[in-house]
């Protein structure tokens, strides 16, 4: 009889172990804190200079891409010098022309310039268009000098140079934020 109840406390144990464990599991995943960068001087950052973030997050998870595209935002950056991205680019050192194909990805999926050189596939508007990983989307610091006082990056973020806009046939007075999936090419 001890037996019995020894294994039965066993086995109920371990149900609420699991079942605990599933409704972990099953919580939403909500902003634990904020980063903020650094402060710019007055009147330099134009946009929203905090950005919720998920401090448990693993930025690893965020580097996987569904191989039949991740959803993610199309924003427009200029990567040449005296544009709007500030500095040359993270992975050579350079600047790049608003004619090619360029884009910056989120600190996630820039993969700690894991995809340095690599070519994106960026879908949207019935097109798709082949463009090279030069550059990250900062989604930690920003509102700085070397950010050209722009907040950090959301952390869904394919910013692209005015030629990828063109290829998707973006009507210019409508640059700025597209819904797009991405793949690696």
């Amino acid at each position: 009889m001890t037996t019995f109840k020894l294994g039965a406390s066993v086995l109920i144990f371990l149900s609420l172990l699991v079942a605990n464990s599933l409704e972990v599991e099953a919580q939403a995943c909500t902003p634990s804190g904020k980063i903020e960068g650094i402060k710019p001087p007055p009147g330099q950052c134009t946009r929203r200079m905090t950005l919720n973030v998920v401090f448990k997050a693993n930025f690893t998870r965020l580097t996987n891409v569904h191989p039949l595209g991740t959803k993610a935002t199309l924003t427009l950056n200029s990567f040449q010098k005296g544009g709007d991205g500030g500095g040359p680019s993270e992975c050579d050192g350079q600047y790049h022309s608003d004619d090619i194909p360029v884009v910056a990805l989120s600190t996630g999926w820039y993969s700690g310039g894991g995809r340095c050189h690599n070519n994106i596939i960026i879908s949207a508007n019935g097109c798709s268009v082949k463009a090279m990983v030069v550059d990250e989307c900062d989604s930690t610091m920003g509102c700085d000098k070397d950010h050209d006082y722009q907040p950090p990056c959301r952390n869904n973020i394919v910013d692209a140079s005015k030629a990828v806009w063109k290829a998707l046939g973006v009507p210019a007075d409508k640059w700025g934020e597209l819904d797009i999936t991405w793949s690696d090419a």
